[in-house]
């Protein structure tokens, strides 16, 4: 354990995926407003590239999903940097509903600023029309489900639009085109698929369950030390003492403290050995909860 290097090599874009990017594409065109839904632990890496060449001019508010789960002073050194760069930038938790609202007066606001074009082609007082977009497990459902008050409202095909295109209606004024699948980032870093493996977005069942809480583990021993020997309730002094052990390798100090985890939350097997698999879980649930705290993986 102590020894192994963690390896991502996963084809992450199914074929199908093709096709919902040359439909996405097509749709753009009878879209005013996109919606991307970003993670906001992990704003870089929940972010397909792809999006910003299909997208190119066309007006978009960020949704920095998960916030609650994030650190709030990074939070909003990401919505200025976004702000900066010429978007919008909502925080917002999906599941809870917090920020939904926020989120619907930005989308009115960004196209109240460009309605003018289509006044001028006499588009009046015609619905906002808005596509949603995020990779998979970022909260794209979820927002839909909040946004339409869990009602969602098919309106019918548009006159000119194929059949297979519905559209919701989010509330009086705003639609939003259903479109099929979402698309995969290309995760030729491996450092974008392991953060995108600690929040949850890439399932356990792809990647090793030990690796990814072993991994993150060592992360959060470089970035958190406090919030981790406080949620563990380990003796600073003695983490330290074994950070500063010149004679351990960087990942037998990691091995040493997530052993310490697990003596302290019982995570032991026969013969008193620790359960690296199961203390792994209990870093990974923990993290992604929020109990070890509101932790921003990528800084703005």
């Amino acid at each position: 354990m102590s020894n192994r290097q963690n390896k991502t090599n996963i084809n992450w874009y199914p074929g199908h995926m093709a096709k919902t990017k040359r439909q996405i594409i097509e749709d753009l065109k009878l879209i005013d407003v996109v919606v991307e839904i970003l993670d906001a632990r992990i704003p870089i890496s929940s972010q397909n590239p792809d999006i910003q060449e299909y997208i190119k001019n066309k007006p978009t508010v960020i949704l920095l999903n998960k916030s609650d789960l994030s650190n709030s002073e990074e939070n909003k050194k990401w919505v200025t940097k976004i702000k900066k760069e010429g978007k919008s930038a909502v925080l917002v938790n999906c599941n809870s509903g917090d920020g939904i609202k926020d989120a619907i007066v930005e989308i009115k606001k960004v196209y109240n600023n460009i309605k003018d074009q289509y006044q001028n082609k006499g588009r009046i007082g015609k619905a906002i029309r808005i596509m949603v977009l995020g990779i998979p497990n970022v909260g794209k459902s979820s927002f839909i489900n909040r946004a339409s008050k869990k009602a969602a409202t098919q309106v019918g095909n548009k006159p000119g639009v194929t059949k297979q295109k519905q559209w919701i209606r989010i509330e009086d004024g705003i639609e939003l085109l259903d479109t099929p699948g979402v698309l995969w980032p290309k995760l030729g870093d491996e450092k974008v698929a392991l953060n995108l493996a600690y929040t949850g977005t890439i399932k356990d069942d792809v990647l090793e369950t030990i690796e990814v809480g072993f991994s993150l583990l060592k992360v959060l021993i470089e970035n958190n030390l406090i919030e981790l020997t406080e949620r563990y309730k380990l003796d600073l002094g003695e983490i330290k003492n074994i950070l500063e052990d010149s004679d351990l390798e960087e990942n037998e100090k990691a091995l040493e403290i997530l052993h310490q985890i697990g003596r302290k939350r019982g995570a032991i097997i026969s013969g008193g050995n620790i359960d690296e698999e199961k203390t792994a879980r209990i870093i990974l649930d923990d993290f992604r909860s929020g109990k070890i705290g509101k932790i921003t993986l990528e800084k703005a």
